[in-house]
Order: structure tokens, then C-alpha cells, then sequence
């Protein structure tokens, strides 16, 4: 089996061999270009964006700097809106829905570690795919961890940390994230606390 195939079916790998090293290097190299473009240079940061990942969608918009491993396991649909120092470990799969919205210093990573140390005495790790459904909104400092899916129009709550799935419809806050409660017609009326929508 080789290394790739490896990354694809969830088992231990390590990332020297078979080009990895050299995509992981290119990536880089764009990430690199687009978060030292001047702010006035659109054309050339829309530009950037479009080789950086996989796809990505229609009137998308992250603002530098960012950090990627290939950039090309990223796939981004329509109305996708990063605010600064958003990771990206994409060793696997990241999929992101349309008019996903994410705070800043946001980290969505498909790789870990073993946790014995016999198990990663070498480097290995595992990659599991993330899945952020249409409508999401991922507040400041979170971080969405191996294998989660988050559902369609959930909140997540700024410095949480996601190690499970959450499902559509939800606020989840917290270290482990969990649950907070349900979106609501109220939420509609009403987009802060007590500050209603006019």
C-alpha cells in the first residue's frame, strides 16, 4: 500500500516519501506570496487563492496571513469568509460549505498523533477528513480536531476546541465543545442578547 493510499484509508503514515515533502513545499511558497501581497493587490490575493487549494468558490475572502500544508485537500465552496491566522492542516480531505464564515486564529486540522509514543517514535500521525456544512460560523480561536463533522448553520463558539461532531442547528461552545442549545426563531428577532434585529 503506499503512502497515499495509506492517508486515504485513516492508517498511520509519515509524509517524507512519494512527493509529499515537495507539495507540502509548494503550498508554502503560495502561502507565502498571498500573505505578503499588498492589501490593494486583489486581483493578485484572488489570484493566489484559486492555486492555493483544491477549489474554492465564488465571492471567497481570507484575509492574511494564512497557514496551509498542501493547500490542494481544500476544498471551499461560495461566500467563504476567514478572518486572519486561519491553519489549515490538510493532510486529508477539508471540505467547507458555502457562506461559511470563520474568526480569527480559526485551526481546522484533519491530522494527529498516536498517542503512545512507540506509535509516532518515527513521525507517524493519521488524517481523518473534516466536513464544515453550509452556513457554519466558527468563532475566534477555535480549533476543529481530526475526523468532525459540523452541521449545516451551527455555531461554534470562539475557543472551543471540536473533537466531536456537532450537529445542524446548534450553538457548541466549550473545551471539549458540546451542545449549548438549539437555534431558535428567537435568534432571528433577536442577533445578541437582548439586541433585537430591526
Amino acid at each position: 500500500m503506499t503512502m497515499r493510499e495509506r492517508i486515504a484509508n485513516g492508517e498511520l503514515f509519515t509524509d517524507m516519501c512519494e512527493g509529499l515533502p515537495e507539495e507540502r513545499l509548494k503550498a508554502k511558497e503560495l502561502a507565502f506570496d498571498f500573505n505578503h501581497i499588498r492589501p490593494s493587490d486583489v486581483e493578485k490575493r484572488l489570484e493566489l487563492l484559486h492555486q492555493m487549494f483544491g477549489s474554492i468558490g465564488e465571492n471567497c475572502w481570507i484575509e492574511p496571513p494564512i497557514n496551509i500544508c498542501y493547500g490542494s485537500n481544500v476544498f471551499i465552496g461560495d461566500f467563504f469568509y476567514a478572518n486572519v491566522n486561519l491553519t489549515l492542516i490538510d493532510d486529508f480531505k477539508i471540505s467547507i460549505g458555502n457562506g461559511v464564515l470563520a474568526g480569527p486564529n480559526v485551526t481546522i486540522a484533519v491530522t494527529g498523533h498516536p498517542v503512545h509514543p512507540e506509535l509516532r517514535k518515527n513521525g507517524e500521525m493519521y488524517a481523518l477528513a473534516v466536513t464544515i456544512e453550509d452556513h457554519v460560523w466558527i468563532g475566534s480561536g477555535a480549533i476543529i480536531c481530526p475526523g468532525v463533522t459540523i452541521g449545516k448553520n451551527s455555531v461554534i463558539g470562539a475557543g472551543s476546541v471540536v473533537t466531536k461532531s456537532i450537529p445542524a442547528n446548534v450553538i457548541a461552545v466549550g473545551n471539549p465543545c458540546k451542545v449549548l442549545r438549539e437555534i431558535t426563531d428567537r435568534d432571528r428577532e433577536y442577533y445578541y442578547k437582548n439586541r433585537k434585529a430591526e
